[in-house]
């Protein structure tokens, strides 16, 4: 076998390792699981980590199992959270896990019949028929209630940071446990993957495999750090929230963005853990960018790298030609191209003006349609020096004296984009 955790070691993605992990590893084919809570419909780019983590396992020929939450998720993970979590309803859950298994099989795929084929599980499924005494008898006699209280999830909400824990999130490490024993016992899985947060949970898990089997039984643990900013602000969320996986609820454009502006040092640190380019390749890269800084090749190489891995080939042509917009190397037909979502995200914050759609399709003297009907310019004398000028453009296209503006100008039937200048932009839309 390749060596998976010299691999993941050089992208910075070990945070802390069992002994023995990566000797399992190199030895042989191996079933690794890692977990997905329902907490949404969908997943942000936080969990883009641990997708990443399964399909690396793929790629080094282990078999990934992608496990949704169906029953921890009725529950709530306390891991790094001051408190109670509020208890999501079954129709909620059914809609959430809908959407997350939709999510992972983008980038997973679960009709493989490759040997080491990803697998997708739901821990409902085995928990939904499980009642309170078998579970205290099989399994919680198994784990001391010391060991839980060791837990640091535990001890945080215990101390003083934290205002206490209901037994129902107590029992959260070992139904997670108790997973991990499930995957042990009918996938021989034998590793468990999450992020640091997560520690406690899979030693559980590890601990439950151990105890719930004959003597000799193997499990190990391997946690990823929990990606941050270089500045300690958080990663993960923009100035509109989390940036999701979703095209609904973040466009490819504002994805591509979101990337394109991070910082030098974050962005050396997310082309390793984000994309799966190759060490010369990511090397090469690093030392272009240290060159020319301002040409922003390595950030420009993360944004396409993860709009093509999240979103597809023509997601990424139309974030590129959105952002070509601002920077003036675009013409009427990218304009065209774009949606009345994508141009709005573009231009957002950029003055907006109203004019009646009836008056275009009368058309209109560009300088009345200018300072009378939008008051883009504040008078006549203005908007005849800037057309003298040769600084107005519509839609991208120069405009002089006498031009008319009329419906033929419409983009996607509602917006005209004025520009003067070259940074100076103005959306026209119709009402």
């Amino acid at each position: 076998m390749k060596n998976l955790v010299e691999e993941l070691r050089w992208r910075g993605l070990i945070h802390d390792m069992m002994p023995g992990t990566e000797e399992q590893l190199l030895k042989e084919s191996t079933v690794t699981y890692i977990g997905f809570d329902p907490t949404s419909d969908s997943l942000h780019i936080g969990s883009l980590v641990p997708i990443i983590l399964l399909m690396h396992l793929k790629n080094f020929g282990h078999k990934p199992i992608a496990l949704v939450g169906g029953a921890t998720g009725m529950i709530g993970d306390p891991s790094g959270k001051s408190d109670e979590r509020n208890l999501l309803d079954e129709a909620t859950l059914n809609h959430n896990v809908a959407g997350i298994k939709k999510v992972l099989s983008r980038f997973l795929d679960f009709n493989d019949t490759s040997e080491n084929a990803p697998v997708l599980v739901n821990n409902y499924d085995w928990m939904k028929n499980f009642s309170f005494i078998d579970f205290a008898r099989e399994v919680g006699k198994r784990i001391t209630v010391n060991y839980m209280m060791a837990k640091d999830s535990v001890k945080k909400r215990l101390g003083e940071e934290g205002g206490g824990m209901s037994f129902t999130e107590f029992t959260y490490q070992l139904i997670q446990g108790y997973d991990f024993y499930h995957l042990h016992k009918h996938y021989n899985c034998k590793l468990q993957m999450g992020g640091s947060d997560q520690w406690g949970n899979i030693t559980t898990g590890t601990e439950l495999v151990r105890r719930m089997n004959d003597e000799g039984a193997k499990a190990y643990a391997l946690t990823c750090p929990l990606i941050t900013k270089a500045d300690g602000s958080k990663f993960g969320k923009s100035e509109g929230g989390n940036v999701w996986l979703d095209a609904d609820k973040t466009s490819p454009y504002k994805f591509y963005q979101f990337w394109l502006n991070t910082s030098d040092v974050d962005a050396e640190s997310y082309i390793k853990i984000f994309t799966f380019k190759t060490k010369e390749e990511i090397e090469s890269l690093i030392a272009a960018h240290r060159e020319a800084p301002h040409e922003r090749k390595l950030q420009k190489a993360l944004a396409e790298a993860l709009t093509l891995l999240v979103h597809n080939q023509e997601a990424l042509t139309t974030a590129l030609e959105a952002s070509e917009i601002l920077f003036g190397k675009s013409d009427i037909s990218s304009l065209n191209k774009l949606s009345m979502a994508t141009m709005e995200e573009v231009f957002e914050g950029v003055p907006c003006f109203e004019i009646e759609k009836s008056i275009l399709e009368k058309g209109v003297d560009i300088t009345n349609f200018l300072v009378e009907h939008t008051g883009i310019l504040p008078s006549n004398a203005e908007a005849k020096r800037a057309l003298k000028e040769n600084s107005l453009s519509i839609n991208k296209e120069k405009v002089g004296e006498g031009r008319e503006v009329n419906n033929s100008d419409l983009l996607q039937n509602g917006y005209i984009l004025v520009q003067r200048g070259k940074k100076n932009y103005f959306l026209v839309k119709t009402n």
